[in-house]
């Protein structure tokens, strides 16, 4: 009976150990599982990562390529207006013309004609445009020229070259004294500082009956007789 005892006993001791094996294999298992599925977390959680350096280089890459095409856009400017301002040749001031004027007159011709020459000495090129204003001294008053009416273009007047416009006035050959002449007063087109020079026509024009000038001023560009 001892010995049957003690042989159940072993028994039961061996069936122990080996359900104490089978528990530690089972449990190995399980823990290896978590650890499995840590390590693909893991390689998941460093691609993303990757991934998103790559969205910030290409943002990067994009905003250095909006950069560099907004420069040249901007230089192209700054030299198109630059390119601009220097073609640009602006109306001409007193100060830059020498104004000189002689008597043109043709032997024969019922009127007078005195051509007057702007000459641009101001060092660049400039615009004229209209008729200048013209006005005579005289022993009576200030007389003022009308406009003959002919179109008046623009002239851009390169730096030392001269344009011209005609006045045309009547002939005193009335045989009276008649008003004289003592002086003309020129205005470039679009100033209000004048010049004053001698006035080479005839001496005198003939009284009027003072219903209209009797002087006329043709545009610039139409130097010759008959303004």
């Amino acid at each position: 009976m001892r010995v049957r005892k003690l042989t159940l006993v072993a028994v039961a001791v061996v069936a122990g150990l080996s359900l104490t094996a089978c528990q530690n294999d089972d449990g190995g298992t399980a823990e290896s599982a978590p650890s499995a599925a840590s390590t693909e977390s893991s390689s998941n959680g460093g691609s993303e990562s990757t991934g998103s350096g790559s969205a910030g280089s290409d943002s990067d890459q994009g905003g250095g390529t909006d950069s560099a095409g907004n420069s040249p856009d901007g230089q192209g400017t700054a030299a198109g207006t630059g390119s601009n301002e220097d073609g640009k040749a602006t109306k001409c001031r007193t100060d830059e013309l020498e104004i000189t004027a002689i008597d043109s007159t043709i032997g024969g011709d019922t009127e007078g004609t005195v051509a007057v020459d702007l000459k641009n000495g101001g060092g660049r090129d400039c615009t004229l445009a209209g008729h200048a204003g013209v006005d005579l001294k005289t022993s009576a008053g200030t007389l003022s020229a009308t406009r003959t009416g002919e179109p008046a273009d623009t002239v851009v007047l390169k730096d030392g070259e001269t344009v011209s416009f005609g006045i045309g006035y009547p002939i005193n050959d009335s045989g009276g004294s008649g008003v004289r002449v003592t002086g003309l007063v020129v205005t470039p087109p679009d100033e209000t500082k004048s010049v004053t020079l001698d006035w080479p026509g005839g001496a005198t024009l003939p009284v009027t009956d003072g219903s209209g000038s009797a002087v006329e001023v043709g545009p610039i560009g139409s130097a010759g007789q008959g303004g």
